[in-house]
């Protein structure tokens, strides 16, 4: 097998454990608050990222850092795990999964338009347009495809699915001027996210151990979503031959999300959940091709 094949292998490796995730949150979440959940899942994914980083002999340098990068991942332990999936797993509390899950892939878009402030880019008008393609994707899963009454399975949980894409984008922002080694970057901004959240449940609620199925899912999200399958598409991202040849795989997961979200809860997908899935990722692509074309130009 050449390297591009393995890269694509341990892509599609990775796609495969995040579009597992989805249902793990609801069968999670059927035996516990969503505060509790946070601890146990971005407290497994802190185990996790600390015995990988004592395998590969850097767990102590992963320390050795500047009060700068200290700040840092306190701020971006702050956006990921803690505020981003704080609303995403209270917003899958509320909604039917499909729904949740489809809605949080708006974040490339929500990335383009927080980038106009914060990173000083232009937007044009074809832009704008493939902006107004994938939220009419929104508004589609959002009112299950009606145009003339609102039939929103629940306006609270449509605005945190949406919303949380806020935080993944700003994380994403201000991750990538973050240039420290990843996995030891990540483990430290899961210190802050396990603080965080720790002192939330110690302020606002109580913690009990929930039922085995709960649990072990919950374990399961920290393991997969935040360590495994990271781990799967760095190695990829290390291996292809152009990031591009991988990226537009990621486009994948959520269709099969849809199928484990089908087969295992039960849930039957609507056609409309399936047409602004549909109408998101095409607006996502198309932008992804007009910030191409006005590269080159």
């Amino acid at each position: 097998m050449n390297q591009q094949k393995r890269a694509y292998t341990f892509a599609l490796l990775a796609i495969l454990c995040w579009s597992t995730v989805a249902t793990a949150f609801k069968i999670a979440l059927g035996g516990m608050d969503f505060l509790h959940l946070l601890l146990i899942s971005s407290g497994t994914a802190l185990i996790f990222l600390s015995v990988l980083l004592v395998l590969k002999n850097q767990l102590s340098n992963s320390f050795k850092v500047s009060k700068k990068h200290y700040f840092s991942s306190a701020i971006l332990g702050l956006l990921n795990p803690f505020l981003y999936y704080l609303v995403l797993l209270k917003a899958y509390a509320i909604l039917p999964a499909q729904f949740a899950m489809s809605l949080n892939y708006i974040w490339p878009i929500t990335l383009v338009l927080l980038s106009i402030p914060l990173l000083k880019q232009k937007i044009g008008i074809k832009s704008i347009l493939c902006i107004l393609v994938s939220f009419t994707g929104v508004v589609v899963i959002a009112n299950k495809g009606s145009f003339a009454s609102l039939q929103m399975p629940d306006p609270f949980g449509v605005l945190l699915a949406v919303g949380s894409s806020i935080f993944w984008a700003l994380y994403w922002i201000y991750n990538v001027r973050d240039k420290r080694e990843e996995v030891a970057k990540l483990f430290l901004n899961f210190i802050f996210g396990f603080i965080y959240i720790t002192l939330t449940i110690a302020l606002f609620s109580n913690f009990t151990l929930p039922d085995t199925k709960p649990l072990l899912a919950g374990i399961y999200i920290g393991i997969v979503e935040c360590g495994i399958a990271y781990v799967l598409w760095l190695k990829a991202m290390k291996l292809t031959s152009s990031t591009d040849k991988i990226s537009h795989l990621v486009f994948l997961s959520p269709f099969a999300s849809l199928i484990f979200i089908n087969l295992i809860l039960g849930e039957s997908i609507y056609l409309s959940t399936l047409a602004g899935l549909v109408l998101i990722i095409a607006g996502i692509v198309l932008q992804k091709f007009v910030q191409k074309s006005n590269s080159i130009e």
